[in-house]
């Protein structure tokens, strides 16, 4: 079959794409996505997403190579494989970053990329729920929920727990400044998650000129000596192609777009060679600078209820559930992580460098292979978490066989910066000064992990060391910028020394933004699409 545009995944930025460019109806888009269809009751309801955390029919259950940063453990870090995408199964925070992060994108050589040419984008995607303003939108296609109505009274001790601890409320960190603690806006409509593919994919596959094609594993880009042409996938075991007469376009993610261009051939030289893959080009940036957020939690047992005393009995799940289903309310519409907020662990830094979450939950109990967010402890309990916001550990990624169903090697090299190391143990730090105030401390009956026995800094770090993970954001395994041998595509999202071949996904993001990645992926997708559109 011949199209203009084929779209390699049907994730935050492939959604927001396949509607774009099949817009005005004069282009014919094809999307391939490897994972199934989104219309599952788990990706639905919110509170879901722990059903899918291990669900390999939704998930691509990525493990990493043993981290030496993280006490050599392996790092699980799951990534949708359905229609979404990641925004399928993600927590569903809206976060855009800070203003300076784009600035720093467009002084890295990538014109066009600063705050104030993608702040429109930001707004043109957005339907926030509390009207617009100079830096939030309405009426676009993504809707971002309230939900201060919904979530649990103890986020309010969080909130004054934080001002004692000397940060400020802030009602909007997507405003003029994201500093401060306040609570988190998701992606949710009427208590039903509003994944890129509920916003952008679902209204426009009514159009003649976008086809969708799910369960579809995109195995290569097929070339015609440097110009991309089309792709080979596989669908049902049987092997297709699909030409494009305009432009391939890869969305994949920060995992599967390196991996999809290093099986065709674009990739490190010494990676590719050995593995009988023919180099079509020797790119050695594809699938470097892997950048991530890593968090850690503290966890608390509670004098006072928690969400846990509402869903850990059998009749409180029933309640939750029976609220949820007549009234689409309750905790069931809401992600885990109500509060936050953002804010600097020195006074001498000149913006924040650090992520915080509250959740009125706990899971110490949870058994291996489990997140079951709708059976948490079974005592109150709730916890406090950090994520620095702009790590510089850098690692990679590799695919290790040509094989396309084999997953690649992924080495995150977490930790690996005494910069990293100390900006962690600021953060948990903040944990115990937080949990130290009048409001916090009057609600703790005990410090479950790390456990008031780990005070030193030695052992503040080991323990570090040996609980923390991904806040799952990968980012910048095909990084944009103007030097072909440190990146991947230029600013308008082409990559290097090839013809008709784009990547317009977070792998492309020059260093991570500070906080959630969906929005700003999403973003990505927006403006890319313009690029795009503008050279046809």
């Amino acid at each position: 079959m011949d199209y203009d545009y084929i779209i390699i995944g049907a994730g935050s930025a492939g959604c927001v794409l396949a509607n774009r460019l099949s817009e005005n109806g004069r282009y014919r888009v094809l999307v391939l996505e490897a994972g199934g269809s989104d219309r599952r009751f788990w990706i639905q309801m919110p509170i879901g997403y722990g059903k899918s955390f291990y669900d390999k029919s939704v998930n691509w259950m990525y493990r990493t190579n043993p981290d030496p940063g993280l006490a050599n453990r392996e790092g699980y870090w799951p990534r949708g494989k359905v229609i979404g995408g990641s925004s399928s199964i993600n927590a569903m925070v809206y976060i855009r970053g800070q203003a300076e992060d784009f600035d720093t994108w467009k002084e890295l050589g990538n014109p066009g990329w600063g705050w104030q040419d993608v702040l429109p984008y930001f707004k043109k995607s957005e339907d926030n729920a509390r009207g617009a303003d100079q830096w939030r939108g309405t009426g676009g296609p993504l809707h971002v929920a309230d939900v201060s109505e919904h979530v649990h009274p103890l986020n309010q001790v969080y909130i004054d727990a934080a001002h004692e601890a000397g940060l400020r409320r802030n009602d909007d960190f997507n405003g003029e400044s994201q500093e401060g603690v306040g609570l988190y806006q998701i992606t949710t409509r009427n208590g039903i998650r509003m994944s890129a593919a509920r916003a952008f994919l679902h209204p426009a596959m009514t159009r003649v000129n976008l086809r969708v094609e799910s369960k579809a594993h995109t195995t290569r880009i097929l070339f015609e000596g440097r110009k991309a042409i089309g792709v080979e996938y596989r669908k049902n075991g049987q092997l297709h192609q699909a030409h494009a007469g305009r432009e391939v376009i890869l969305s994949a993610g920060s995992i599967n777009s390196p991996q999809l261009l290093q099986l065709s051939g674009i990739g490190p030289a010494e990676v590719l060679k050995p593995l009988g893959i023919e180099v079509l080009q020797d790119s050695p940036a594809v699938g470097r600078n892997l950048q991530d957020h890593l968090g850690v939690d503290h966890l608390y047992r509670a004098r006072k209820p928690t969400l846990n005393n509402e869903l850990h009995p059998w009749h409180g799940k029933l309640w939750a559930g029976m609220k949820y289903l007549l009234l689409r309310r309750g905790p069931l519409c809401l992600s885990v992580n109500q509060g936050g907020g953002f804010f600097r662990t020195r006074p001498d830094i000149e913006r924040p460098n650090m992520q915080l979450y509250f959740s009125p939950v706990s899971y110490i109990k949870a058994p291996p292979g489990k997140r079951p967010l709708m059976s948490p402890d079974p005592y109150p309990g709730f916890l406090l978490g950090i994520s620095p916001c702009r790590p510089t550990s850098r690692g990679y990624l590799q695919i290790r066989a040509s094989d396309p169903t084999v997953y690649p090697e992924i080495h995150p090299n977490s930790l690996s910066t005494n910069h990293d190391v100390q900006e962690m143990l600021e953060g948990v730090r903040f944990l115990r000064k937080l949990a130290a105030t009048a409001s916090l401390s009057a609600l703790i009956e005990e410090e479950l992990q790390p456990g008031t026995g780990v005070e030193s800094d030695e052992a503040m770090i080991e323990d570090i060391r040996q609980r923390s993970s991904t806040v799952f954001h990968p980012v910048s395994t095909c990084r944009m910028g103007s030097n072909p041998t440190q990146n991947v595509v230029d600013h308008r999202l082409k990559v290097h020394g090839l013809q008709n071949l784009r990547v317009i996904d977070a792998s492309v993001f020059p260093s991570v933004t500070s906080g959630n990645t969906n929005a700003p992926t999403i973003m990505v997708g927006e403006k890319g699409a313009d690029l795009v559109l503008e050279d046809a």
